[in-house]
């Protein structure tokens, strides 16, 4: 998920070249296993989108637009995203115990509002990322868990809790992801609620007539909301927003590039379970209290101070693009791996992220990554590559 906000991709890529699509088989998972379907896969039919395997599921990498036009579109107006794969489900009992598995302020959060959290192993490791909400004048938590692993983040939630909280899972809703800078406006027509949200704000309302839950929150950087309601209503929503003339489907291909440039994180490529929170530089999603307390999973390592390796931001020179898996060299040796990389459409060159020994990730430090065998220059850049624009 997400600086993921909610939704990361978790398998499959696509890359921009030009306005072409490039599947890189290397990240695609092959698999012989009966693939779902969400509410809204005969629209991406009707739409022209092109269906991949992802994450379990069959997808829209792209539509006929192309993902060079979906990716400037999103920043530049409103992109559509179906997020519907991802994991949705609501935790009663004491809601509080989730922070026996997750650093962030769980007791704190206040009604009305959304929260990022790592959920972790208990040494402390990053199982998946997640986003958890209180609704307003609800007991229960209303939580979002990455696709490829749902089944298994809810059941591990379950257990660690067990006797405390329980998870009730709804895989049956459905989620969209409303995206850009005319995000508000186009989604204000159907749900006007939604122009009082700040930035990770939460409500109960109706968008098109239809009960929803919406959030102020995304996954590409930009000023947008998700929103959640029951797969019967998914396809009327999605016809109502497709129909405001700032909004065009987008597909996982612009997904993937829309993140990186926003320098988030993407579960099970730029974070993993080998990957605790101070090397992923995500100690801004631990609590206070809960820093101040070490009382979370593998606190003492996490806190203990700068570790061995750091994820850091990427700027390669020229126009070629290093791929996940590139070495990094400097001072002559291999130093680390690129974990994502791609074009960026809204910086036109490439950018990537990756994990560093910690003596070679100030900003500005020259390096070198192997591409096809050569190693072309780069340094070590700020994140995110493109400034955030969420409303505050």
């Amino acid at each position: 998920m997400r600086g993921n906000l909610s939704g990361p991709v978790t398998e499959g890529y696509a890359s921009v070249k030009g306005a072409e699509t490039h599947i890189c088989r290397d990240r695609m998972t092959v698999s012989t296993e009966i693939l779902r379907r969400t509410p809204l896969y005969a629209l991406h039919l009707a739409l022209g989108g092109k269906m991949v395997p992802f994450a379990g599921y069959e997808m829209p990498v792209q539509y006929p637009a192309g993902i060079l036009k979906e990716h400037l579109h999103t920043r530049g107006a409103a992109g559509l995203f179906d997020v519907s794969h991802m994991g949705q489900g609501f935790l009663s009992g004491d809601v509080g115990a989730l922070e026996r598995v997750t650093p962030a302020d769980v007791a704190g959060l206040k009604d009305g509002m959304q929260r990022y959290g790592l959920l972790l192993t208990p040494t402390g490791t990053i199982k998946d990322d997640f986003m958890f909400s209180r609704l307003a004048g609800e007991a229960d938590l209303y939580l979002v868990v990455n696709a490829g692993g749902k089944e298994a983040d809810f059941a591990y939630i379950n257990e660690m809790l067990k006797g405390a909280a329980t998870v009730t899972l709804r895989f049956d809703r459905a989620l969209l992801a409303l995206q850009g800078p005319a995000a508000e406006a186009a989604l204000a027509r159907h749900a006007p609620a939604v122009a009082a949200l700040t930035f990770m704000k939460v409500i109960r309302t109706t968008v098109a007539g239809a009960p929803a839950i919406i959030s102020r929150t995304g996954y590409t950087g930009e000023d947008g909301f998700e929103i959640s309601i029951e797969g019967a209503d998914a396809e009327k929503v999605a016809r109502a927003l497709l129909a405001e003339p700032e909004v065009l489907p987008i597909g996982l291909g612009a997904r993937d590039s829309l993140r990186l440039e926003a320098g988030l994180c993407l579960y099970g490529h730029d974070i993993d379970d080998s990957i605790n929170p101070a090397e992923a530089a995500l100690l801004w999603s631990i609590g206070k209290r809960r820093k101040d307390a070490r009382d979370f999973p593998g606190a003492e390592k996490t806190l203990a101070g700068d570790p061995a390796k750091k994820l850091v931001g990427i700027r390669p020179e020229g126009r070629a693009p290093a791929r996940e898996g590139a070495e990094i060299v400097a001072d002559g040796r291999v130093i680390g791996r690129v974990t994502s990389g791609g074009f960026g459409p809204s910086v036109n060159g490439p950018v990537a992220m990756g994990y560093v020994e910690t003596a070679f990730a100030a900003h500005g430090t020259r390096l070198e990554l192997m591409v096809r065998g050569q190693a072309l220059p780069a340094g070590v850049a700020a994140m995110p590559f493109v400034p955030h624009t969420y409303k505050r």
